[in-house]
């Protein structure tokens, strides 16, 4: 039998034990815990088949894309002050979903205290390897996963930060009633998304377009239907910000 005391990283040590399905052979071999392999998405989930996604998968197209995930964390991520609103409580356990390049979930691993656990979770094999280098440590992990199919178990995570990721997600719900089960009740997050406002029903209704743009109240409503409540929304120029509680 593999001693994982020896062969994974403490920080994803405490993430196996988290999981809803821990691997019997663990795959840490890239620093991160890889949870999809070959296959991009699991059963039942629906891929990104957009010109944008196809994009991505060409070298040039994932270097602008870690470019541009790089900067908006950093840009929002200030703004946000995610580490300061979510009452993260010591020894907690955070969760980042699609972490890019590890900064945000650094802030949290330094919220949640030594004894605490921040994961950042992202499906970019290339943002993912920025973040463990820059960001790996005793309670900062990282994860290869699908922000619609969250591999932890149900009401595990004290609060949950997605910034920049939804509008890339073929099915937004989804991903936000994987938030809403992994979070544990009374647990927080803070989401930022894209949005144009009434003119966003215009753009969804276009035919292959690039990403998804959210309407005023789309990303609350659907908040609320997952079950969270104190909903808060802040909007500046074409950006949205969105804080609530798992009720």
């Amino acid at each position: 039998m593999t001693d994982l005391t020896t062969t994974v990283p403490p920080a994803l040590q405490r993430a196996l034990e988290l999981l809803a399905d821990p691997p019997s052979q663990p795959d840490v071999s890239k620093g991160y815990l890889d949870l999809v392999g070959a296959d991009a998405a699991g059963a039942g989930v629906p891929k990104n088949t957009g010109p944008l996604q196809a994009m991505f998968t060409t070298r040039i197209g994932s270097m602008v894309y870690d470019y541009n995930q790089a900067a908006l964390r950093r840009l929002f991520a200030a703004w946000l002050n995610p580490t300061e609103s979510l009452t993260i409580p010591a020894g907690g356990t955070a969760l980042d979903v699609g972490c890019g390049p590890g900064t945000v979930t650094a802030a949290l691993g330094r919220a949640v205290s030594p004894d605490g656990l921040a994961l950042g979770i992202d499906i970019s094999e290339s943002m993912l390897a920025r973040a463990v280098r820059a960001h790996s440590g005793p309670q900062v992990g990282f994860l290869r996963a699908d922000a619609q199919q969250l591999p932890l178990r149900g009401a595990t995570v004290d609060a949950v930060v997605c910034i920049a990721v939804l509008q890339l997600v073929p099915d937004p719900s989804a991903a936000i009633a994987e938030m809403a089960r992994v979070l544990r009740p009374g647990g927080r997050v803070a989401v930022m998304v894209p949005t144009a406002g009434f003119a966003a029903r215009v753009w969804q209704l276009l035919p292959n377009r690039w990403a998804r743009v959210f309407g005023e109240d789309e990303l609350g409503d659907i908040l609320e239907q997952h079950g969270f409540v104190s909903v808060r929304t802040r909007s500046f120029g074409t950006f949205q910000s969105v804080r609530a509680k798992r009720g």
